[in-house]
């Protein structure tokens, strides 16, 4: 007579080598074993996914998926209507005035720019409309 013990060690064994078989499955054999798995084609041809969800779900099936209340939990976590999906317009206003009034190659504002000058330290700091270097201001 095998005990409930001895089956779980045999499952986890039979599961490991399965995993560990995946480990260097091709593509095209891991996206069929997520068909197999899944019931349904893999939206991702990338190995790594494909090996972590093709794994997670062998595990899951063997030794127990999540509880009921853990997926409603997820599910709440996962829930993004409450998130924006554009940032304000006021960011994409200020955002398009300073594009325009800013030479490509300069820093952002508030950038410090530091360098060691004849084994002195110079600073300098951007400023939107210019910049500021032993407390003098020079414009653009």
């Amino acid at each position: 007579m095998v005990s409930g013990v001895q089956r779980r060690e045999s499952t986890d064994s039979t599961i490991e080598q399965e995993i560990e078989r995946l480990r260097s499955a091709k593509v095209v054999a891991l996206q069929r074993r997520y068909r197999e798995l899944f019931g349904e084609q893999s939206p991702s041809s990338n190995r790594a996914h494909l090996f972590r969800r093709v794994a997670w779900r062998l595990q899951a099936r063997a030794l127990g998926d999540l509880s009921e209340r853990a997926r409603e939990r997820a599910a709440q976590l996962a829930d993004d209507t409450g998130l924006r999906q554009l940032a304000p317009r006021s960011f994409w206003q200020r955002f398009e005035a300073a594009k325009r009034d800013t030479p490509p190659r300069l820093p952002a504002p508030g950038t410090l720019l530091t360098r060691v000058y004849r084994e002195r330290t110079v600073e300098v700091k951007v400023l939107e409309t210019g910049f500021d270097y032993n407390a003098r201001r020079t414009p653009l």
